[in-house]
């Protein structure tokens, strides 16, 4: 890599630094560029761009990322230096004491070697030449106010509340992957939350990718029928976490691969917080999307995101095929539904994770997650009850009944909202039975402990002309049947 910089004076005592250089193929996935910070400076405004040639067929072309540390330093993990980052969702950002551009974190803007970050996403074979422009805005001691008219006053975060009005213990509908304008969503987070709200949702985790910058205004959107959980897309080079439940103001460091080991740390940190990880979209053909981490850290995996797609599907069929040891080994990881909602075409709800919890609450509603006591659908019109009960005994969603090993164990189904849908009944052994729900929606089947490690249950419609599967309606985590006395 070559890097240069120069300083030019501009109107009104501020000044212009240009930083430029060019990555080749192979470059590291994280470089900083030094940009030295004097006293007086009200705003920080950059601005970058890179050259695009065609690459060859088959090959990618050029992206890269971008973000900004403070003063405060760059190289300890999650550290207080983190000012922000868009990726490569926008080709300029302002940083000021009052107001920052979506992404980017509002504060004082004292003096001391800031570093911008690049992150060479990939390299055509031609390589990629950069500028980056560094705009230093002085403070204007004649005026109080911003170039945009606001007084020139500390940003005051206004964090959502941990606790909406909820009805109890209940189930509780939720979207646990979402984003909007503070990363590469098309949607304020007013309007967000709208759209959460007409969805039929309880609650909804707001995940930008790798910035904290929507946390500290969440508050103003928050009501008492719509929790709002602050999260974070951990956007890696060998797949992407979703960290939800952090407390306001903190972020998650996403500069690490699989590689380094790093992940049991970065999940050991969200635990630490209150939050739990799942591991997002594990099969997603994008580059740098598919999951390369393993799931022995993770606390779900999702298996349903957005459209049901072969990836979902591929999904569930590894998410099932780990179930049978993990749940003798009494550890097993739920699965979850979201929508990873951007925009265009793209529906908040859809899918969406149904969750049994004691109360709305951040809280509640994460165990309620981790312990799997949930199932996933794509519309707040669908809504199922399923249950196992023998020897005397009654499981519920994400639960175990122990029993004699020939007992008959009875699972019972009740499906609503989805009229043209039929349930599968998925075993250890794979899909062991299928049922019409007929008009009233009920479905029943007989097993036993020795028969059946684990009942879980799907509710799928006919497959579509050129697919090969059937499309998801709704798919329940599974009851473990275990042997005992």
């Amino acid at each position: 890599m070559s890097f240069s910089a120069n300083t030019d004076a501009v109107g009104g005592g501020d000044e212009t630094v240009v930083l430029e250089g060019r990555f080749e193929i192979g470059a590291q996935d994280w470089v900083y560029l030094p940009v030295d910070v004097p006293e007086g400076v009200r705003e920080i405004a950059v601005a970058y761009g890179y050259d695009r040639p065609e690459p060859p067929a088959g090959l990618p072309g050029n992206a890269l990322d971008i973000g900004i540390f403070d003063e405060r330093g760059h190289g300890v993990p999650d550290g207080p230096g983190f000012r922000g980052w868009s990726g490569g969702a926008r080709d300029s950002f302002v940083i000021g004491r009052t107001q920052a551009t979506p992404g980017y974190v509002p504060g004082p803007v004292n003096a001391g070697t800031w570093h911008i970050l690049l992150g060479p996403y990939t390299v055509a074979p031609q390589g990629m030449t950069y500028r980056v422009e560094v705009t230093l805005r002085r403070d204007t001691p004649q005026s109080g106010r911003t170039e945009s008219g606001r007084t020139d006053a500390d940003f005051v975060p206004c964090p959502a509340p941990a606790r909406a009005h909820g009805r109890g213990p209940s189930w509780y509908r939720g979207d646990l992957h979402m984003h909007t304008v503070h990363s590469d969503g098309q949607l304020e987070p007013a309007e967000l939350a709208a759209a959460a709200r007409d969805a039929g949702l309880d609650f909804i985790v707001s995940t930008e990718h790798n910035t904290c910058s929507a946390a500290g205004i969440w508050g103003h959107h928050a009501s008492d029928d719509l929790l709002i959980i602050v999260g974070e897309e951990v956007t890696t080079r060998n797949g992407h976490l979703v960290a939800a439940g952090l407390t306001e103001g903190s972020w998650i460091d996403w500069r690490f691969r699989a590689a380094d080991g790093l992940l049991p740390a970065t999940v050991g940190e969200i635990h630490r917080q209150g939050g739990i990880a799942i591991a997002a979209h594990p099969f997603a053909p994008c580059l740098g999307c598919a999951w390369k981490y393993g799931f022995d850290d993770v606390d779900a995996i999702e298996v349903w995101n957005g459209d049901w797609t072969p990836d979902d599907e591929v999904s569930l069929r590894a998410w099932d095929a780990a179930l049978v040891a993990a749940g003798r080994a009494g550890r097993w990881l739920p699965a979850v539904g979201s929508s990873d909602f951007h925009g265009g075409e793209d529906r908040v709800g859809l899918g969406q994770t149904v969750v049994r919890a004691e109360a709305l609450t951040r809280e509640a509603i994460l165990a309620g997650v981790r312990a799997g006591h949930s199932y996933l659908t794509g519309s707040s019109e669908v809504e199922m009850e399923f249950s196992a009960r023998g020897a005397g005994h009654v499981a519920g969603i994400g639960g175990r009944l122990c029993l004699p090993w020939d007992a008959p164990v009875t699972l019972d189904v009740a499906v609503r909202g989805a009229p043209e849908g039929f349930v599968r009944f998925v075993t250890d052994k794979g899909a062991v039975a299928q049922l019409e729900t007929g008009g009233e929606g009920t479905a029943t089947w007989t097993t036993t402990a020795a028969a059946s490690h684990y009942v879980r249950v799907e509710v799928r419609r006919p497959h579509a002309a050129m697919t090969h599967f059937e499309p998801m309606v709704a798919l329940t985590n599974p009851i473990f049947l275990d042997t005992g006395a």
